[in-house]
């Protein structure tokens, strides 16, 4: 628990120290892509087989995430970039939009692929126009307000697996954990007795309080180990 305290810290620190630099800037598209196959096989990491299999699968190219195979149990699976950086807090975060080289395989259940993934590529096309944190923030806060994106609602609940053994989720965070991620509108970490953030408990860790706000429930490491490529 101490180790992985000292991770998120470290992960914290790097984070603040990029976005105090003045005028930063986008690496290439091209640093954000990845073949065709590399996608593919990374992106099957995220999820046991028997849903990944049979899910939709989503690649990035330059004009954003397009589907590369259609599935047939509503989950939708794909490999965020640092575009889906938290849009308000922690904000040290929301730096690593710039870091091309953050991979997180993911796969939405039904109802996260239907309100949290319009989300996120909302957020991924903002990023690849060259927005900032800042502009990121506020495009997603207008298209919320305006009903382009989906409302989340405080009683639905949508999940997503992040299994994998090879996700790298920022500097000083790497993989991570193995883990599930709930969407809890509204929420705190209050919702879950406040564990300690980027522990090995359940916590809330982007966006509480907020339409976005997301639960983090760390798994075993054995069982990313299964899902390695």
């Amino acid at each position: 628990m101490r180790f992985v305290r000292s991770v998120l810290l470290c992960a914290l620190f790097t984070a603040g120290a990029a976005s105090a630099q003045t005028g930063a800037q986008y690496p290439p598209l091209s640093d954000y892509l990845m073949t065709r196959d590399a996608e593919l096989a990374l992106v099957r990491t995220a999820a046991p087989p028997n849903v990944v299999d049979h899910a939709t699968i989503e690649l990035l190219d330059k004009t954003g995430y397009r589907v590369a195979s259609e599935g047939d149990n509503g989950f939708v699976c794909l490999v965020l970039r640092g575009w889906s950086a938290p849009t308000y807090t922690p904000t040290q975060f929301r730096a690593f939009v710039y870091d091309a080289s953050i991979r997180a395989p993911i796969c939405y259940n039904p109802i996260a692929a239907r309100t949290v993934l319009p989300y996120q590529k909302l957020r991924a096309r903002l990023g690849m126009e060259g927005k900032s944190p800042d502009e990121i923030a506020a495009g997603i806060q207008s298209a919320y307000a305006t009903g382009q994106l989906p409302h989340m609602d405080a009683g639905t609940v949508g999940f997503a697996y992040m299994f994998s053994a090879e996700q790298n989720l920022g500097p000083g965070i790497g993989p991570f954990h193995p883990h599930v991620m709930v969407f809890a509108p509204y929420n705190d970490n209050a919702l879950l007795g406040n564990n300690a953030f980027g522990g090995t408990y359940p916590f809330l860790s982007d966006d509480t309080g907020t339409p976005f706000a997301v639960t983090v429930i760390p798994i075993d490491h054995d069982a990313a180990i299964r899902f390695r490529r």
